[in-house]
């Protein structure tokens, strides 16, 4: 069974990955929530492990805090509402862009998300004295649906008794219930998803200027992906294949994947044989 979904995760693509990584850590953070009350130890806390805190000396002991948290989410109701947004959001981004876009621009919200209520919450006087911790991918999210809404502010979307209305009505309906949301609690959240729905319009207006503002963050993930990666060692045949036999294996296994993978866009994952499962899984690895 976790082969199978290690598989499906795999084959998805970058917008159902960040729903899939979403979903994950939710889980995890309700299974350590419970052993967390059985034995009263804070330590399987994990949301106080993978959330960022307000204080910049706590921060410095849990620096990894700036990217997990918006991945992290305690409730289901905030979960839910998150992921339906980035579902609805990623979906019309991929029209235009690239699945790497979307997963460069979801971190860049993010953690412009995080920066701005870092700022806010060690300036700003309403927070004197306080200390909080900040969770959730609504920054993340609010990022892919402003940029969407720069790019195509006339793009019509279908509400349920409202009708067909152009997107940009929704991002602005979405960052004025924020801004009158600052003062009645959660002021810190609020605030850095206006962050991230400010990078999501600088990211458009960069793009139209021919500059991409998230190519760091994709030579970032690129070279962390690679950490993973298996190194296979060098192995001596007795005859090694010529390049013409390695070129047409090679092509042999591609057109097989690429045959299976559209089976699994028409029918589903499900409808592939275990010798089909089993292929895609040994051989995805080598292409």
């Amino acid at each position: 069974m976790l082969k199978e979904l290690f598989l499906k995760y795999k084959v998805a693509d970058q917008l159902f990955k960040l729903i899939y990584i979403n979903l994950l850590v939710f889980i995890l953070v309700q299974i350590c929530h419970t052993s967390s009350f059985l034995f009263q130890s804070p330590l399987f806390d994990l949301v106080f492990w993978l959330g960022m805190p307000s204080d910049l000396s706590n921060l410095l002991l849990k620096p990894w805090t700036l990217i997990t948290y918006m991945f992290t989410h305690s409730g289901l109701m905030h979960i839910l509402f998150n992921l339906i947004w980035l579902y609805f959001s990623g979906q019309i981004f991929l029209q235009y862009f690239n699945k790497q876009k979307l997963f460069s621009l979801y971190i860049l919200g993010g953690i412009t998300g995080g920066l701005t209520y870092l700022i806010a919450y060690n300036l700003l006087p309403v927070f004197s004295g306080q200390s909080s911790q900040l969770i959730g991918a609504s920054a993340a999210v609010l990022a892919i649906l402003f940029a969407v809404a720069t790019y195509v502010p006339n793009y019509r979307v279908n509400l349920i008794f409202f009708g067909l209305i152009p997107i940009k009505y929704l991002a602005i309906a979405s960052v004025f219930i924020d801004i009158i949301s600052i003062p009645k609690g959660n002021a810190g959240g609020h605030i850095a998803h206006l962050g991230g729905a400010l990078i999501g319009i600088y990211f458009i207006l960069k793009w139209k200027k021919g500059k991409d503002i998230t190519s760091s963050i994709d030579g970032v993930i690129e070279s962390f992906l690679n950490l993973f990666k298996k190194k296979h060692l060098k192995t001596v045949y007795k005859r090694p294949k010529t390049d013409d036999e390695f070129r047409s294996d090679k092509a042999e296994r591609s057109v097989k994947i690429d045959t299976i993978l559209d089976k699994i866009a028409k029918s589903g994952y499900d409808s592939l044989t275990e010798k089909e499962k089993e292929y895609l899984f040994k051989n995805s690895k080598k292409m």
